[in-house]
């Protein structure tokens, strides 16, 4: 049984750290960049519902099936911790075989195409096959989330499949769910092509 407890990864671009209540401020600040609750396709809370997904996190945490990290910048000046950019996590978490799922994840709007988010998939992806031993990880996202199922398949993730009228939506709608893939085999390519990314960004 592998034990998912808080820590610190720490990459190129960003860093990510355990959630706590005090990021509250910097969350707000993320996600009203681009004012991404707005969008219709995928959950990110608003600022006045942010406490209550803070909240909502740290209690899966408590029950073992969630390991929830907020998103920084790396301080170009200090190479320390920067601001808040956004939140994801390691979510519906098997500690037996062990194996976990990387997803509500999002990332304020202008620090999109930077280099932040394939910096902060190297880092839960390393730690989860190289750390933790996950002979797989999974990544999941709405149908319709064309965005999202364009940035897992760069990743080198291989689809396994629909699961359809799945969940519903904050709106009560039902929706399709993708669901991806990157098994251990394939982790070393994968993590080739990340840091190749990565590098060009140099």
């Amino acid at each position: 049984m592998i034990l998912f407890e808080p820590l610190t990864l720490t990459g190129k671009h960003v860093i990510l750290e355990p959630l706590r209540r005090d990021h509250h401020d910097g969350l707000v600040t993320a996600t009203q960049d681009g004012e991404l609750w707005q969008l219709w396709y995928t959950s990110v809370p608003a600022p006045e519902g942010m406490a209550a997904e803070i909240e909502r996190r740290l209690a899966l945490q408590e029950t073992g099936s969630m390991l929830p990290f907020t998103t920084r910048l790396i301080d170009p000046a200090t190479g320390g911790p920067g601001r808040i950019i956004g939140m994801t996590t390691y979510m519906n978490i098997d500690a037996g075989t062990p194996r976990v799922e990387i997803g509500s994840t999002w990332n304020a709007a202008s620090v999109q195409g930077a280099g932040t988010n394939p910096d902060s998939k190297l880092l839960l992806l390393r730690h989860a096959f190289e750390t933790l031993g996950c002979p797989a990880v999974e990544f999941r996202t709405h149908w319709l989330n064309h965005q999202s199922r364009e940035a897992i398949s760069r990743l080198g993730a291989k689809q396994d499949g629909v699961l359809r009228n799945h969940s519903r939506t904050a709106d009560g709608v039902l929706r399709d769910t993708v669901v991806f893939s990157i098994l251990e085999h394939e982790w070393p390519m994968v993590r080739n092509g990340l840091e190749h990314r990565l590098a060009k960004r140099a």
